[in-house]
């Protein structure tokens, strides 16, 4: 992935969620009679301006980090308003429109996603099998009775039930974590050759600040069944002088069956100093190899080992499963896929804000250009789920009761419909200030982050 690529990713991903966001604010002024001035996306001289039939005027920047809607409204206009344009003013509208107008923005961000997970799901994507590797001694898988090998298909509350089919690995990672976040004990189901068994996986454990990118390696739950694949030789190494190729599936050593990548090179550092018998699978016929483990010095927790390398870099061919589905179901697994990832954001953000999650789950800009540009790189499907993942953050974010956030406006909305009276203006520019404060903090956190993952990268 070159840097050009994950800034252009970047780019058109947040172009996307821009134009839908502001179109949800643009669409249901118009529906509610509001005038709509002019709609922007991007930042900068615009390089790009024309005006609509009803009006409005249309521009594009040559930064699309951001946009606005500009209504009309008696508070922001230096000049009379027309008294034929005063009924269209935004703030003549009663609280029930101006709270639409408000929250059709984040609410486009929701549906956006809505579309992206069902048109996924209903053209199939690939995604790997949730299929369990070994896991480590002492883990909450290991406890569970997970030796590796298994198949998970479904999952269920171990109090209060409701079982639910698991079809890929992604669909198990949210199952899990929501359960770690949840402190809530489950069990799975998962087949093994002919057999079917049941797992009760305690999570009620886990700490809510141990909920990271890392939480399913600390628990135990890492992919299995990926097969071994030579990526690259390092010239004049043994692997080299074996003959192996890029390409090559590793399929035994030493008459034993290479299980994946991770049994591999354990067998592989343990034979120091000996020869080994690789069999490979190369053009559809398997073949057997001497291979000689060079013994070299490595650094573990501080003290030198003696381990054995042949010099090839490896690569993990993970089994896949492509997951597909009708149209209504499609479209229903994208609401409740909308609907978990949103819960578990907005829960999430809470425990972040308590103390009882790290802050580190934060991410800026640099995080999310760099996802964009390794989605992007991978295939459509993997760029469309990332572009409906951030939609989904971007109108959580936004529904946040911070002001100058949507959110804030929708409380002062909610204030007006309780009392009947509009919050004072000398109140709402305190907290606006305050607002700006928050959204500071934050951004300098974010990006704080960010730099930490750039420099341990």
């Amino acid at each position: 992935m070159t840097f050009l690529t994950a800034v252009l990713a970047f780019a058109v991903a947040i172009g996307i969620l821009v134009v839908a966001h502001e179109y949800g604010h643009y669409a249901v002024a118009r529906l509610c009679g509001v005038k709509v001035l002019r709609f922007s996306i991007g930042f900068g001289k615009p390089i790009a301006t024309w005006r609509g039939k009803s009006g409005t005027e249309w521009s594009i920047g040559p930064l699309p980090l951001g946009g606005y809607v500009k209504m009309l409204d008696e508070r922001e206009s230096d000049e009379p308003i027309p008294a034929e344009d005063l009924p269209h003013a935004f703030n003549r509208k009663s609280v029930a429109r101006r709270f639409a107008i408000v929250a059709a923005g984040p609410i486009a961000n929701f549906l956006l996603a809505i579309v992206l997970f069902a048109g996924l799901y209903a053209t199939g994507v690939s995604e790997p099998v949730p299929m369990l590797g070994v896991p480590a001694a002492g883990t909450v898988a290991a406890r569970a009775g997970f030796a590796g090998g298994e198949t998970v298909v479904a999952v269920r509350d171990a109090e209060a039930g409701g079982e639910h089919a698991v079809r890929s690995w992604t669909e198990l990672r949210w199952k899990l974590v929501d359960a770690a976040l949840a402190h809530k004990p489950i069990v799975l189901r998962a087949t093994m050759g002919n057999r079917t068994f049941d797992y009760p996986v305690d999570l009620s454990h886990v700490q809510a600040t141990e909920v990271d990118d890392n939480l399913l390696d600390r628990i135990g739950f890492t992919p299995g069944g990926a097969k071994a694949v030579v990526a690259s030789v390092e010239p004049g190494s043994p692997a080299a002088a074996a003959g192996l190729r890029e390409g090559d599936r590793l399929v035994g050593i030493d008459d034993a069956k290479v299980v994946d990548v991770n049994d591999f090179i354990t067998r592989v550092q343990s034979r120091a100093g000996q020869t080994l018998t690789l069999a490979i699978e190369r053009d559809g016929k398997v073949e057997t190899v001497p291979v000689f483990a060079k013994p070299t010095s490595i650094d573990v927790d501080g003290q030198a080992k003696t381990v054995g390398r042949i010099g090839a870099a490896l690569g993990a061919q993970m089994p896949m499963v492509d997951v597909r589905y009708g149209p209504i179901d499609a479209v229903t697994l994208g609401v409740r896929r909308t609907w978990d990832i949103s819960a578990f954001s907005v829960r999430m953000f809470g425990k972040m804000i308590v103390g009882e999650a790290s802050l580190k789950n934060l991410s800026g800009p640099v995080t999310i250009a760099d996802y964009a540009g390794k989605s992007a790189s991978l295939g459509l499907a993997s760029f469309v789920s990332f572009l409906a993942l951030i939609s989904i953050s971007l109108g959580v974010l936004n529904l946040l009761p911070i002001p100058i956030l949507d959110g804030g406006h929708l409380l002062y909305y909610s204030v007006e419909a309780v009392t009947g009276k509009a919050v004072p203006e000398r109140w709402q520019l305190v907290f606006q200030r305050a607002g700006i404060v928050c959204i500071l903090v934050l951004s300098a956190i974010a990006l704080f982050n960010d730099l930490a993952r750039l420099l341990h990268s």
